[in-house]
């Protein structure tokens, strides 16, 4: 687990300050943030490995934040709350989470927690497959049926994205955010040189990326 990179949000900071000198402790990398706001920008600039969330933050729920999450990221979450009823837990699945603790908690009993997290992640994170397609997520290469689609850095980013959102339309704004990891303003030429370079690649197997006027994209398969 050395050099996993955790982000943790939570508003008391001294369960902050405790938890992230006893995870850095442990050969971790620790971003530590205290809001909603503040976890978003983070998350503008890497993805974390994990994210240990609390629920109620200054700026709004952390069920609320989970849920946007959810739309773009597939990164494990492990809500760290006070709210231990099973209506609490039961909600905290349903927005996405991936494991549930209450407060109070030992540390050993978290760090338990985040290590299988962090095992069940790799275990799946090394492809991602969608019918045909099979992506390399050691080596980022793209492959349908076995044969390499010879993708750039950007074109296997936007192919690995579509795949990891199999059948939701995303929006032009959140491929730009997550490809390029600032805003789109304005200019969508970028984007859409990408998508159209991918596309031709995907043609002759049949994957198409289609364009859902006013929504965004979605992966489709003829």
């Amino acid at each position: 687990m050395l050099g996993k990179k955790l982000l943790l949000v939570e508003d008391d900071e001294k369960i902050l300050a405790f938890n992230k000198a006893l995870f850095e402790g442990r050969g971790f990398s620790v971003g530590a943030v205290t809001t909603i706001a503040q976890a978003k920008e983070a998350l503008e600039h890497e993805e974390p490995d994990l994210i240990i969330l609390d629920v109620n933050l200054p700026d709004g729920s952390g069920l609320d934040f989970l849920q946007e999450l959810r739309k773009v990221s597939k990164v494990p979450v492990l809500i760290l709350t006070g709210y231990d009823k099973d209506k609490n837990i039961i909600a905290g699945f349903e927005s996405g989470c991936n494991d549930y603790l209450a407060k109070p908690y030992t540390f050993d009993v978290l760090l338990v927690r985040a290590k299988n997290l962090l095992q069940d992640a790799v275990r799946v994170a090394d492809t991602i497959s969608v019918g045909e397609l099979r992506l390399d997520l050691i080596s980022n290469r793209a492959y349908i049926n076995d044969e390499d689609l010879n993708l750039t850095e950007k074109e296997f980013g936007l192919i690995r994205f579509f795949a990891q959102n199999e059948g939701n339309i995303i929006s032009a704004d959140d491929i730009y955010e997550k490809l390029w990891r600032q805003p789109m303003v304005g200019d969508k030429n970028a984007l859409q040189v990408a998508i159209a370079r991918l596309r031709k690649k995907l043609e002759p197997s049949g994957y198409d990326i289609v364009s859902i006027r006013g929504k965004g994209y979605v992966l489709t398969k003829a």
